[in-house]
């Protein structure tokens, strides 16, 4: 899966969700990236727990995973930028992400310009580029089925490991 539907909630618990792009899988948890200052990145300051949901529609399938968020360091938060394309540095350099917007055309300049460094400043730091990891304690997988018998198998953490449970569709 390359994109993700990520649930936050802000300071006074009210929930949030958008798709982000999944920017790696490890030991370590599910990787996701943004400006520290976006809605996104005061979420999860406020409340640093977190909920993915991958979603295959026509296999039926989805994997939905929560946990504790917490920010990587910064020098692997700007690797992690830098390996990216030309065009995602553009878009980290315009930064200002949730902010209000006077209109298209300021939004054209920002990005313009973002884009000429960019190209002319490959390693440009972004010093609000976070990459955020979550810690995943729950872990479900779904299978959909036609008579609506849907498999549900959710792994939990705990301080034995992990264990294993079906659940009722």
């Amino acid at each position: 899966p390359h994109t993700m539907s990520l649930a936050t909630s802000d300071e006074a618990g009210l929930p949030d969700v958008r798709i982000v792009m999944l920017h790696g899988a490890d030991e370590t948890g599910w990787s996701f990236a943004s400006h520290a200052g976006s809605r996104k990145g005061r979420h999860l300051t406020a409340r640093p727990y977190a909920a993915l949901c991958f979603y295959w529609p026509v296999l039926g399938r989805q994997v939905r995973v929560r946990g504790p968020v917490s920010a990587a360091p910064s020098e692997e938060a700007q690797g992690d930028l830098h390996a990216r394309s030309t065009g995602a540095l553009a878009a980290a350099l315009t930064g200002r992400q949730s902010e209000i917007l006077g209109s298209v055309e300021e939004l054209a300049r920002a990005s313009e310009s973002a884009w000429d460094r960019a190209r002319s400043e490959p390693e440009a730091p972004v010093p609000s580029w976070t990459l955020y990891r979550l810690r995943p304690e729950e872990v479900e997988f779904f299978q959909g089925d036609e008579a609506r018998r849907h498999v549900r198998l959710r792994y939990r953490s705990t301080e034995e490991g992990w264990t294993r449970e079906l659940l009722w569709p």
